[in-house]
């Protein structure tokens, strides 16, 4: 069974672009389940002579007896994780949640947060137990779909989620001004992840919906790593761009072997409130092919709707506010699903790291 000492060794006998062994560059290495993570921090002014040494290491940790797949990324810190002070990221926080959920998408603008949000609410409408982590660094938008503002308070030196229509909730934007840009390297929002994740007291619940940002980088690489998903739920639009991105989106969950609890279709169609007349906007059915096609469950569609505009923008999100209204009913029939398929489901085992 390999060991991370012998992706080390391993690492340890290929040279670098500056000659330097590559186990020296190493700026985080996990092992679980046969799947190797490592990332090797790079000169970004040497982008060429580093992935060609980055598809050297995944090779060469590929053939270790044991390993059934590497995955190696290359990040832009200069200092390699050596020099620095070991950090194991403490998850204690999250031993009293029963399942983890992420939502993603392979990019912005689909609706995401607004399902994340009325996702949550439609569990706790069910009797669970909810949290709501707003993991979009770059664009938190949990403190204004809910309604929320002012700083969260501390107790036992951790954060205390803020409660809004009996769900807990945590954002970096409740640490920022709304009005203030985040312009942070991935390295600073991984860090900030992990803190919002171990570092507040969550509780007892039985599921804490993640609203993951758009796309594949460093933040959904951190959870895949450190946090025992559930499972994930895909969002997208109809149209062909917005399901080439979400496509990409279920593959790096299936590589880093997160189940794929789903697709949502949002903005699937339009009803005038003047005639009642519909419109495919965005096109439609796509995301139901597409689940289809790539074997995971279609969970449903949402419409485009002007009422879950404003209460979202009101901070008063549909499945709270008017429960029994149609638009409510599309969030109400995905977060049922999505309870079925996490009880009917296994929880996946947090993976052991090492960090440094």
């Amino acid at each position: 069974m390999a060991t991370e000492d012998e992706i080390l060794q391993t690492l340890e006998s290929l040279p670098g672009p500056d000659g330097a062994p590559l186990a020296r560059a190493i700026s985080g290495i996990n092992f679980s389940s046969g799947k190797a993570f490592v990332s090797l921090a790079g000169d970004p002014a040497r982008a060429k002579e580093w992935e060609a040494a980055r598809l050297a290491a995944q090779g060469a940790i590929e053939r270790i007896g044991g390993v059934e797949r590497a995955i190696v990324s290359l990040t832009a810190e200069h200092k390699p994780a050596a020099q620095q002070a070991p950090r194991r990221p403490s998850l204690a926080a999250l031993d009293r949640v029963r399942f983890i959920v992420a939502v993603g998408s392979g990019k912005g603008g689909v609706g995401k947060s607004t399902t994340s949000v009325n996702l949550a609410l439609g569990l706790a409408a069910q009797g669970w137990k909810v949290g709501l982590l707003d993991a979009d660094i770059y664009g938190p938008s949990a403190p204004r779909l809910l309604g929320l503002s002012g700083k969260p308070e501390v107790a036992e030196n951790k954060l205390v989620p803020m409660q809004a229509y009996g769900i807990k909730a945590m954002s970096i934007g409740f640490l920022v001004n709304e009005n203030e840009a985040m312009i942070w390297r991935g390295p600073m929002a991984t860090q900030a992840l992990t803190q919002m994740l171990g570092e507040v007291l969550w509780g007892e619940l039985d599921a804490l919906i993640v609203d993951m940002p758009p796309g594949t980088g460093d933040v959904q690489l951190t959870m895949a790593q450190q946090v025992p998903l559930a499972g994930a739920v895909i969002v997208s639009t109809p149209q062909d761009m917005a399901l080439i991105d979400a496509r990409r989106a279920v593959s790096m969950f299936r590589k880093v072997e997160i189940p794929v609890l789903g697709i949502v279709e949002n903005m699937s169609y339009f009803l005038c409130p003047h005639c009642g007349g519909r419109s495919d906007i965005f096109a439609h059915g796509g995301a139901r092919r597409d689940a289809e096609a790539l074997g995971v469950p279609f969970l449903g569609e949402a419409p485009l709707d002007i009422k879950i505009r404003e209460t979202s923008d009101a901070g008063r999100p549909v499945v709270a506010t008017d429960p029994q209204g149609p638009q409510a009913a599309a969030y109400l029939n995905l977060a049922a699903k999505v309870k079925t398929l996490l009880e009917t489901g296994s929880r996946r085992a947090p993976p052991r790291i090492i960090a440094g």
